[in-house]
């Protein structure tokens, strides 16, 4: 049960010793001092039931929630945090003898957030006090990038992750069902599965391991049938078996009554694939050259020049999803939050002919970032006929390539992505008797075609390609290198790299505490003056004579 009360000013003892041990302040004096509570109760009402124990104040604990992430606290060193530090007192507004509460109060505060679904509250609220004092405005610039998460897990092989899987579902079973599963288990399972799967136990050799692997597969079918055989449905709800039912699929197949392994050209995509049965949601990803298991996060934040720089969204996704799929939804976002700035600049990740246009069309933002270049050998070539030497009129929807010939074919089309585009054919006749074929296709016979994307998509790609090779251009997307520094502040001052916890939910929960975290001390660091980092240059380059 929730007792609504005010936030109230700090006790005057607590404000008294404070401002002696911290003559110069602090950042969590500044806080409080510039910005107040932050967080009202009402902001958290709907969480608590109507009836019951009272509740700890809610407000108290979303900031202390802040300030943890801001110092890269376990629950346990904020709870103590709370009883013992007099700045952290007069954030909260709390008598210099207040005992604070149990650390365990902090998860259950996470867990209200996210069962109610106001998990985002925690820097939305943030943001709407930062916009009230004009320290953030709509417009401007605004940058985004991502980085790799990694999920809370062991990394497992193939072998190890069918093998822990089936003895994950059998420790839960045996937890929630044990007289139903000690009356049928094999005995020779108990061997199996008691202990965790780990390399250094596996068979040696491939034989020897295909045969083990298809005895864990024998293994798992022979549990699912007896969960499906038993006709109880609460069996089959059970998180853990439904991981392993699908584990499975992906894994096994049956042939003439034998379980077995599949080849890995015969396994799902990575991104479909479970990875662990300890986080289900957590899937293998790939970044260039890097690998990694788990999520991916992705960072909004003001960079105008002389202004303080201050994370507007985030985003929390699973590792294996593109960043092109992310721009509309963060515009969508800003939008929400009446945060949408007038540039919005992005690596080539995050661009394409169709965010160029609905960027500008639907919310007014002019997408700055590169555009992937043209990969066609007529365009690596010397004096190749490329797509930009083809003169395209959209009304008569005809192409009159570098020779003079026109296009005999048009043709509406979806590409792999479902994405629209043109077919574009020319006639096989002037193909053939053209005198500079040599530059235009490698077809014996057939005759030089095009895919164009729609008119709109089309001149957008166009224009960026021309643009981009452009000093002005360039200096315009200089801006972006900046979000970098941010990403590594995420990563080695707030501990972003890992999720703490399990699932998706819980980890966009944590991205989004650290980055209202980061928006305090970025604000506190702001008003006491603390300039911002410079790029870092080691020793040596800094001995180079160019520099």
């Amino acid at each position: 049960m929730l007792q609504v009360q005010p936030t109230g000013s700090v006790p005057a003892e607590t404000a008294r010793i404070a401002h002696q041990v911290f003559p110069k302040g602090n950042r969590y004096l500044t806080l409080r001092d510039e910005l107040g509570a932050i967080y009202h109760d009402r902001d958290f009402e709907t969480l608590f039931p109507a009836h019951g124990q009272p509740a700890q104040c809610p407000w108290r604990l979303a900031l202390v929630s802040v300030m943890q992430f801001a110092e890269d606290l376990s629950d346990r060193q904020a709870a103590e945090a709370v009883r013992t530090r007099i700045d952290w007192k007069y954030a909260l507004g709390l008598e210099l003898a207040d005992p604070g509460f149990d650390f365990s109060v902090l998860s259950e505060f996470r867990t209200r957030l996210l069962s109610g679904s106001q998990e985002e509250q925690v820097l939305e609220i943030l943001l709407e006090r930062l916009q009230e004092q004009g320290w953030l405005k709509a417009g401007g610039k605004q940058r985004t990038d991502s980085t790799h998460v990694l999920a809370a897990i062991r990394n497992l092989n193939r072998l190890e992750g069918v093998g822990e899987t089936l003895r994950a579902t059998l420790n839960d079973l045996a937890t929630v069902a044990p007289n139903w599963l000690s009356e049928w288990v094999p005995g020779e399972w108990f061997d199996r599965y008691s202990r965790a799967i780990e390399e250094y136990r596996l068979p040696k050799g491939i034989p020897a391991r295909q045969a083990y692997a298809e005895t864990i597969g024998r293994d798992g079918m022979q549990l699912l049938s007896a969960i499906y055989d038993d006709g109880s449905d609460w069996l089959r709800q059970i998180p853990s078996v439904d991981s392993l039912r699908q584990t499975w699929v992906h894994q096994y197949f049956v042939n003439d009554g034998n379980v077995r392994l599949r080849s890995a050209q015969d396994l799902p995509p990575a991104g479909q694939r479970y990875d662990s049965p300890y986080d289900p949601q957590a899937r293998y990803g790939n970044k260039r050259s890097n690998t990694w298991t788990g999520y991916k996060v992705h960072l909004t934040e003001t960079c105008d020049e002389n202004s303080l720089h201050l994370i507007t969204h985030v985003e929390t996704t699973q590792a294996h999803i593109s960043d092109t799929d992310q721009t509309q939804p963060i515009h969508e976002a800003l939008d929400r939050k009446a945060l949408l700035p007038k540039e919005h600049v992005v690596d080539a990740g995050y661009v394409d002919g169709t965010l160029l246009v609905d960027s500008l069309q639907e919310f007014g933002i002019e997408l700055i970032g590169p555009v992937r270049p043209d990969v066609s050998w007529q365009a690596q070539a010397a004096n190749g006929y490329d797509l930009s030497q083809f003169q395209i009129d959209w009304e008569k929807q005809q192409v009159t390539c570098p020779e003079g010939k026109q296009s005999q074919c048009w043709t509406p089309s979806k590409d792999a992505w479902n994405n629209s585009t043109i077919r574009i054919k020319f006639s096989r006749t002037d193909c053939r008797l053209c005198p500079h074929r040599d530059l235009c296709t490698k077809g014996k016979s057939e005759p030089r075609s095009l895919t164009l994307r729609p008119q709109a998509e089309h001149e957008a790609i166009q224009a960026v390609r021309r643009a981009q090779l452009t000093e002005e251009w360039k200096s315009r997307y200089n801006v972006r290198a900046g979000i970098e520094g941010t990403l590594s502040q995420g990563i080695r001052v707030f501990g972003m790299r890992r999720t703490r916890y399990i699932g998706l939910a819980k980890t966009h929960l944590q991205h989004l505490l650290t980055a209202a975290a980061m928006n305090v001390v970025r604000l506190a660091n702001w008003l006491a003056g603390v300039p911002r980092a410079k790029t870092r240059t080691s020793r040596f380059a800094a001995l180079n004579p160019a520099t």
